[in-house]
């Protein structure tokens, strides 16, 4: 009768360490997909506080450019608006082609080019683009950890009852794929 009772203390024991372990191992991955987020925010604040920097400098080449040069400092005012990590996803995808488009603006002024404000500022926004495809990409790891870990047996079950929801990753948009189109 003991021996019956240890055993079964020994089973709801390990049980429930198990079940302690799956729930704490599921709020890990929801912790890093998160963090993997902020990662991605603070780039695309870095990269946001880099362009009127840039604007001013292609503006006093390139003056006649004045609706791609709005179109670039109107996108950053969408990524610095948008609440959600949803709604930064779309104003980050309008970002990128402004820049796309701002970028391919200023490839027709040589002088603009070799001016060295102008290189400096460039090398800033590449290496912080560099540094979001990094975060992107980790991000993305860190969601499917989770949904892996929420939608596969057992974590379903304690998905459940913890009221764990899937992530949803970062995707681009299909029309920031397309290469920019510049009329003179």
């Amino acid at each position: 009768m003991i021996v019956v009772l240890i055993i079964v203390v020994v089973i709801v024991a390990v049980l429930a360490g198990a079940l302690i372990s799956l729930y704490n191992g599921i709020v890990t991955k929801r912790n890093r997909c998160d963090n993997a987020w902020q990662q991605i925010d603070a780039q695309l604040q870095r990269r946001s506080d880099l362009i009127p920097n840039l604007v001013e400098t292609v503006k006093g080449y390139a003056a006649h450019e004045s609706k791609t040069l709005e179109a670039a400092i109107a996108a950053r005012g969408g990524v610095a608006g948008a609440k959600t990590p949803e709604e930064k996803v779309a104003a980050d995808n309008v970002l990128t082609g402004a820049l796309r488009q701002l970028f391919a603006v200023a490839e027709a002024y040589p002088d603009l080019k070799a001016n060295a404000n102008y290189q400096q500022l460039q090398a800033q926004l590449e290496e912080t683009e560099n540094k979001i495809v990094y975060a992107r990409q980790s991000f993305n790891d860190c969601v499917l950890m989770y949904n892996n870990a929420i939608q596969t047996f057992p974590g379903v079950l304690v998905a459940g009852f913890g009221g764990f929801a899937p992530k949803t990753g970062f995707a681009v948009d299909t029309d920031a794929r397309d290469a920019p189109k510049v009329q003179f």
